[in-house]
């Protein structure tokens, strides 16, 4: 029955009509809706924008205008309810019992005409026109007067115009605005173009805290370090007069050990302004050192230490080692990336039937020494090439012996030939490819710590016999070939290990479950860290700052354990960071600089050799 509609007496009759109830056809794509067979809900999506635009054409006109804010000279007349729709600075303003709520004219002070007329525009459009130009006002003023989608936009503008040349600005503006995506976004190619952010203008202006806070990010993305020491140096010169006593300090921010031997010396030691300022010659000794003794463990600072993005890294290297107490001797070399913490297997170690041989990293390469039973045999692994070849025998066969480097020189302490504890003590000259025996030690030891701390060599603790073990600590120096005693360890144990951080010697392993820390210069001991478990037979290395401890024996002392330990002696923290692709005891532990292979194709394509080699 069709819709018919009662006569009625008035417009305003409460009768209502009589409806049948039954589907209506409504158009496909209209936007309204029928809920029920005896409801209909209308919508008309084009009455927001038409009232908006009725009330833009009566601002216009000046109708029913309630209110003129003035900025900068300029008057415009508005009505409050648009403006509170639009702003909750304005809703705060118009709603409350402010002042400005009473006042037929409201003052905006510090606001720019040309900006307060894009924001009416708006308010009362929907629609605004962002330019490079007015980009930073526009945002500013939105942010005032709380308009948060036309902020959104001007920084979605603005990060679609980020490069390299304005990108350090970017970051300064989103971090006073609190901008977070814009800050992140801007920081981040900031790092990743770091090369190319240092061509511009942005970068020569910075001050010098912020130039030290980028040169010496881990992260800044340069495919070598020359590109930070003529940033440095190009920084300087923008304003030579007022920044030339402030390129020491920089320069000690620029890792010059890492730069290559041929560029630093044709351009960074006959640099005038260099050679000329006694406060850089510092840097360019332990450059020197580097290179020419080439040990990672020898010269350890913040400036040997890669950035990630140049394809050389830190790794800690873990070589060979038994399965168990009496088990399979293996010939696994592995290297664990702490950044990445990726593990690679490297070229397996020869004459791995041997077991209890002494290693070391030499020239940024790993020496392998000695064995049971009472081997001579030494053996180098050459990074660069990852390989292995065969160096000069050692002058007496020896095993459960330990090495160090120190001055550029492999030295040898004790061990055991298979009758006795030794305290021979033997010296690699690289350059001469022979050892040679120097003073030897007071106590003769096996199964010691070994670790170097300025130029002196300290052997710590170790086995006299098959029963017992010594607290005593022998102190090497090399300058003089002589020995002397120092504090006993608060512990006498065997099967330890240790290594020097910051001027200070750590020792773990034995029977103990603790860290203990040697400080040289008072010849004092303490205990720094429980570390939850014995690690009898463990390896130890520095790597990145921080204190690696791998492997060793486990609590019942017949299983070797597969855990990478981390202890960072800056915070105090020790936690398990990585498992180990085997379970090793008796195995040694280095650090080295490897290069992954895309950039070792870089060098080779760039015709030059590596430094780290």
């Amino acid at each position: 029955m069709p819709l018919r509609l009662r006569r009625a007496s008035s417009l305003m009759s409460v009768n209502p009509p009589v409806v049948k109830k039954q589907a209506m056809d409504v158009e496909v794509g209209s936007s309204d809706c029928l809920t029920s067979k005896d409801e209909y809900n209308f919508e008309n999506t084009q009455h927001p924008s038409a009232v908006l635009s009725c009330f833009n054409e009566l601002r216009a006109q000046n109708l029913f205008t309630d209110v003129i804010l003035t900025a900068d000279g300029r008057e415009f007349p508005c009505h409050r309810a648009v403006l509170v729709a639009g702003s909750k600075y304005y809703r705060a303003m118009f709603c409350n019992d402010h002042r400005e709520s009473r006042e037929m004219l409201v003052q905006i002070n510090g606001m720019q005409g040309d900006v307060m007329d894009i924001l009416m525009n708006y308010l009362y459009t929907s629609q605004a026109r962002i330019t490079p130009s007015n980009v930073q006002l526009l945002l500013e003023a939105a942010n005032l007067f709380q308009i948060i989608p036309l902020a959104e936009a001007c920084t979605r503008f603005l990060e679609s115009q980020l490069d390299p040349c304005n990108c350090i600005g970017m970051k300064d503006f989103a971090e006073t605005h609190s901008l977070t995506d814009l800050f992140r976004k801007s920081s981040a190619m900031i790092m990743k173009n770091f090369a190319d952010v240092v061509q511009h203008e942005e970068f020569l202006e910075l001050p010098k805290s912020r130039v030290i806070d980028y040169i010496s990010d881990d992260l800044i993305n340069v495919h070598k370090e020359e590109t930070v020491f003529e940033a440095v140096k190009r920084w300087v010169h923008h304003d030579f007069p007022s920044r030339c006593n402030d390129f020491p300090e920089i320069l000690s921010y620029v890792r010059l050990p890492l730069i290559h031997p041929n560029y630093f010396m044709n351009s960074i030691e006959s640099d005038e302004l260099i050679a000329a300022n006694p406060a850089c010659q510092e840097v360019l000794l332990e450059t020197r050192k580097y290179h020419i003794l080439g040990t990672v463990n020898e010269i350890n600072s913040i400036r040997t230490r890669p950035r990630q993005s140049t394809g050389c890294s830190e790794s800690v290297v873990i070589v060979g080692g038994c399965d168990r107490v009496g088990g399979y001797n293996m010939p696994y070399v592995d290297a664990y990336d702490a950044v990445s913490s990726k593990w690679t297997q490297l070229a397996k170690l020869p004459a791995f039937t041997k077991s209890e041989y002494a290693v070391a990293s030499f020239r940024n390469s790993i020496i392998v020494s000695g064995g049971r039973i009472h081997s001579r045999d030494v053996w180098l692994y050459q990074s660069h090439l990852d390989s292995w070849v065969k160096g000069a025998s050692l002058c007496k066969g020896r095993w459960r012996h330990r090495m160090a480097t120190v001055g550029g020189h492999v030295y040898c302490f004790g061990g055991y030939d298979g009758k006795s504890r030794l305290n021979s003590v033997e010296r690699y000259d690289s350059f001469s490819n022979c050892w040679q025996e120097v003073a030897p030690l007071l106590t003769a030891v096996s199964s010691c710590a070994v670790a170097t701390c300025n130029r002196k060599i300290y052997v710590i603790g170790g086995g006299n016999d098959d029963t017992t073990s010594t607290a005593q600590v022998q102190c090497y120096n090399p300058d003089t070939n002589e020995w002397v005693y120092k504090t006993p360890i608060p512990i006498a144990q065997r099967c330890i290990t240790a290594v020097s951080l910051d001027n200070l010697i750590y020792v773990v392993g034995g029977t103990t479950k603790s860290i203990h820390c040697y400080d040289p210069l008072t010849d004092d001991w303490i205990k720094v860290v429980h570390t939850q478990e014995k690690q009898e037979s463990c390896g130890m290395t520095v790597c990145g700052g921080k204190i690696y401890i791998t492997g060793g024996k486990s609590e019942e002392g017949l299983e070797a354990l597969d855990a990478v330990t981390c202890y960072d002696p800056r915070t105090g923290s020790i936690e398990k960071v990585a498992t180990m692709p085997r379970s090793a005891c008796y195995h040694g532990c280095v650090t080295i600089h490897r290069f992954s292979a895309q950039a070792k194709k870089e060098v080779i394509f760039s015709g030059v050799s590596s430094s780290f080699t």
